[in-house]
């Protein structure tokens, strides 16, 4: 389903929002690019939003319009600073109550891959495109974004640059890897006052015990995936894999559930849903080890792949040897566990159906320069919609805590009501 955002008015909530920004340009032609990018960003998606789009011109034809030439003025060559921008967004989030960050939400750590042709744009290279589910030439983001079940907001976001571009390829002392970009980024969320529960990421960033170990380090907690058949373990007649550790816990059926405790999961429509979790042993991973392998399914005697999580988690068991008074993370439960990292999936199915409508893949810049600043004004964009849908008092209800979050095709209808309500 693909979300449709009214065009907002030209003064009004977008207005009083881009004022916020007047002091970090310099001029008033930067001022208006910068009201008229947001405001073609958040138009109703009837082509890509292109720099004619985005001016009101005629594609490919238009491309020469003054107002066509004006918007890649102020997007490739004026002097703004994208990092300004994005430090002020962000403020502007955390000192508002109903966005600022707690210690009951999630930093998520995520990518998203867009097809690009040609080699001439900075940090196009052919690599693996995890949205389109396949290897191809194209671009890869490394994004941060806070959340909780209510709400949900980009932090940093910073594109991933091949090797290729490197002299000495991998071995280059300027090359960074997405777990490398992702460890910078937390650290500066961190750094911008952003608080968490715990770091969430799925298995392409939870598989790699370095990036586990600097979030330990930096007094982070993390809730990660794995993959099923991670790596090997060879303890004897200890399991080798995760999947093989959840097999070794006992499951005689609800009546009988063994090794294996009920989870309540609640969706946004109201639904409820019961799962099964349990916390596995695995070589030294364990309950009472420093990093607990926590297995959550929604078929112990199966393990559904595509309902079976293996998660890997430092936040310390109640009542185990590591919940102390001195300890860095409040103990959570298997419930607790399940909650964060399902948090991580509301985010895997929207944030992307927004950064779709909001023309997060459709700019027609080269530079790097050109390239983040860009996603810098949609991630502008996209905080205007929950600045605006929260400043509408009607349509907020807090007389009751938000569930938790949805299915994802539940998700995809939340959100879509919400950036309709917020730019109307």
């Amino acid at each position: 389903m693909t979300a449709r955002l009214p065009c907002p008015a030209a003064a009004g909530p977008l207005e009083d929002y881009a004022a916020g920004f007047d002091e970090l340009f310099a001029s008033l032609a930067q001022r208006r690019g910068f009201r008229q990018y947001l405001t073609g960003l958040l138009s109703a998606r009837d082509r890509n939003k292109t720099l004619t789009c985005l001016a009101g011109a005629e594609p490919v034809v238009g491309a020469q319009h003054r107002a066509v030439q004006r918007l890649q003025y102020f997007l490739s060559e004026s002097t703004w600073d994208y990092e300004k921008i994005n430090e002020r967004r962000l403020e502007l989030l955390l000192t508002n109550p109903a966005t600022a960050p707690h210690s009951q939400g999630v930093l998520v750590i995520d990518d998203s891959g867009d097809r690009k042709d040609g080699t001439a744009t900075a940090h196009v290279g052919r690599q693996w495109l995890g949205r389109i589910g396949k290897t191809d030439n194209g671009i890869v983001t490394v994004t941060t974004v806070w959340a909780d079940e209510r709400i949900y907001y980009p932090l940093h976001a910073r594109p991933y640059t091949p090797a290729a571009y490197f002299g000495k390829g991998r071995n280059d002392p300027a090359f960074r890897t997405k777990l490398q970009i992702a460890a910078d980024l937390v650290a500066q969320a961190q750094q911008t006052g952003v608080v968490c529960r715990a770091v969430v990421a799925d298995c392409f960033y939870g598989d790699y015990d370095d990036l586990r170990g600097q979030l330990s380090q930096a007094g982070l907690g993390f809730v990660m995936a794995l993959k099923p058949h991670r790596g090997t373990w060879q303890y004897g007649a200890e399991a080798y894999t995760p999947k093989d550790a959840a097999a070794a816990v006992p499951y005689n059926g609800p009546d009988d559930p063994g090794g294996w405790q009920p989870v309540r999961r609640r969706f946004r429509d109201g639904r409820t849903e019961t799962w099964w979790a349990t916390d596995a042993q695995l070589g030294w991973w364990g309950p009472d080890g420093h990093t607990r392998l926590v297995i959550a399914t929604k078929d112990p005697a199966t393990l559904p792949d595509k309902a079976t999580w293996y998660l890997a988690t430092n936040l310390p068991r109640p009542g185990g040897p590591h919940d102390t008074p001195d300890s860095l993370h409040e103990p959570a439960d298997l419930t607790e566990v399940v909650r964060l990292y399902g948090i991580r999936h509301w985010i895997e199915q929207s944030y992307k159906q927004v950064k779709d409508e909001l023309g997060w893949a459709d700019f027609q810049v080269r530079s790097d320069t050109g390239i983040r600043r860009h996603q810098t004004l949609v991630h502008c964009a996209f905080s205007f919609c929950w600045d605006t849908w929260f400043d509408d008092e009607s349509t907020i209800d807090t007389s009751e805590p938000a569930p938790p979050p949805a299915d994802p095709g539940e998700r995809g209808v939340r959100h879509t009501a919400v950036l309709a309500q917020s730019t109307s």
